[in-house]
């Protein structure tokens, strides 16, 4: 972009495969509210030559990441040692792209875009990243719950070493994934000596299964959290495009935020 940002997801072959997680993700930036002109700015990380096969077949902006020994190309349940190895890789990866000079949107595969976050996101935040659990304030770093799966972070020193320190961190926390280490650093003195700026986004913008967003006038995002196997993800991320379908279907004053949740999901999940 003008700004020197990219969107960027990760992909391995279990997600890439027809009519899978990466397919359901490229048709929610076509259907989504100015979202469509953003797919000239993702770029896939394919974890796997099947996977990098699969996207430059179907999207201009592909990568292949490759890993030394180690297979990422098969579905990887949760916590298993490849799983926590591809999470590590990405964090890596993503440290690389600050070291660059691009700043960046990480988002995983499994996250539906129906509007553009852009407006969203806070101004004066170095990294801001979005919630399992959001506990109303975007500063409450001891509270809210992060989710590794989508994040906003803006090129500079600061983040670059904060990266550099993340990624560190898996020797402190062996056997833990980033997102939970992050959990553990987040209040780390080291945090405030490189003065790195968080905040924390809020789930009725940047919603998942895990709290989703209540009002369908302001959701950007919607994650497939709280779910674990690819095909419960596929089945309920499916349901996910067709509610956020019958809503495009209505005239703009037609539908109103109730105190009941609009989504017809999780289901399987």
């Amino acid at each position: 972009m003008p700004n020197n940002t990219v969107i960027l997801t990760t992909l391995n072959e279990a997600w890439a495969a027809p009519n899978s997680v990466f397919d359901l993700f490229l048709h929610s930036f076509r259907i989504g509210n100015e979202t469509i002109e953003l797919l000239n700015h993702v770029v896939v990380i394919a974890m796997d030559e099947k996977a990098y096969n699969r996207c430059i077949a179907i999207h201009p902006h592909c990568y292949y990441l490759s890993s030394n020994g180690t297979d990422f190309s098969g579905e990887k349940d949760f916590m298993t040692p490849d799983y926590l190895k591809m999470m590590w890789r990405r964090i890596e990866f993503l440290g690389t792209v600050l070291d660059l000079g691009y700043s960046f949107i990480f988002t995983d595969t499994d996250i539906m875009w129906f509007r553009n976050p852009f407006p969203r996101f806070h101004p004066d935040a170095d990294f801001q990243i979005a919630c399992d659990f959001f506990k109303g304030n975007s500063l409450d770093i001891s509270r809210n719950l992060p989710n590794g799966g989508f994040a906003y972070v803006k090129s500079s020193n600061r983040t670059s070493q904060f990266y550099k320190f993340w990624y560190k961190s898996r020797e402190t926390y062996p056997g833990l994934h980033d997102q939970d280490v992050l959990n553990n650093i987040k209040l780390d003195p080291y945090i405030n000596e490189i003065g790195l700026r968080i905040r924390f986004l809020d789930t009725a913008y940047f919603g998942g299964f895990c709290q989703p967003s209540k009002d369908l006038n302001k959701v950007c995002t919607m994650h497939a959290n709280c779910c674990i196997g690819l095909s419960n993800k596929v089945h309920d991320l499916n349901i996910t495009l067709g509610v956020w379908q019958k809503y495009l279907s209505l005239d703009n004053d037609t539908w109103k935020p109730t105190n009941r949740s609009p989504w017809t999901v999780p289901k399987h999940c």
